[in-house]
């Protein structure tokens, strides 16, 4: 069965877009159908890729305005099992139709209903670092929620308003939507920041805290300036080995 999974969490520089990317080559990478979507007006998951913002065609800009169906603006990547769809939002100007368009809350989730888009086993949507607009909708149309987060204070305050959006787009416009998990990204685990945030995670998240955790790894850096997943750009680095432990735990595991 299709599983639409949303990364989101209202800050920037956790790791969100690495984990869209990784993750979804990993699940790629064990021949899972899987269909990545930029959201991020920054368009970092379409410049990681190598999808330059000059050479964008066609992406989720068009999709909304109308101008081009989903299936038309789906990109092949170098994985055979995976493909992508760019971020076209170019302007703030764009962005600010963007958000008009994206009025209707349900207007994505029926999208993803296309019957092309069923052959997909996942599709994994990478969120701007922001809660209303684009994050809404996705949320809206997705299965689960999965939230990375770093070491510090302002990402457990962080999370606390992830929570709290969470529980209200459940009870207005998704009651199906679950909680995948926290993922604990850039993690060091002889520091006294992770310590006092794994305190504060088991305190009042502990059940919703993932097995995996992504560590601190200079491979996951070096394989954005050669535009690759870290599988892609060295396997057994042990970046690429934590991607693939959370591609196995989302895999065989239950969301929340």
């Amino acid at each position: 069965m299709r599983k639409i999974i949303a990364i989101a969490v209202c800050k920037g520089g956790v790791g969100k877009t690495t984990t869209a990317i990784n993750l979804s080559a990993c699940l790629a990478a064990v021949e899972k159908k899987t269909l990545l979507i930029d959201f991020d007006p920054a368009g970092s998951c379409s410049g990681f890729l190598n999808f330059q913002s000059d050479k964008i065609e066609s992406g989720i800009f068009k999709v909304f305005s109308f101008a081009k169906s989903i299936t038309q603006v789906i990109c092949k990547t170098e994985l055979d099992f995976l493909d992508f769809i760019p971020s076209d939002i170019s302007s703030p100007e764009i962005e600010e139709r963007l958000i008009r368009l994206t009025s209707y809350v349900y207007l994505f989730k029926n999208i993803l209903n296309s019957p092309e888009l069923l052959s997909y086993d996942y599709i994994i949507i990478d969120c701007p670092p922001s809660l209303k607009g684009l994050t809404s909708i996705a949320l809206i149309a997705a299965d689960s929620l999965l939230i990375p987060i770093k070491a510090g204070d302002f990402s457990i305050l962080a999370l606390k308003k992830m929570f709290e959006y969470y529980y209200w787009i459940k009870s207005h416009y998704n009651s199906q939507l679950k909680i995948e998990g926290i993922l604990r990204t850039m993690y060091e685990s002889d520091t006294k920041a992770w310590a006092m945030t794994n305190e504060e995670l088991v305190r009042g998240y502990g059940s919703y805290i993932l097995n995996t955790v992504i560590p601190k790894n200079t491979t996951l850096t070096e394989a954005e300036f050669f535009h690759k997943p870290a599988i892609l750009y060295n396997l057994k680095a042990i970046g690429s080995q934590a991607y693939l432990s959370l591609t196995n735990e989302i895999l065989s595991g239950n969301p929340h």
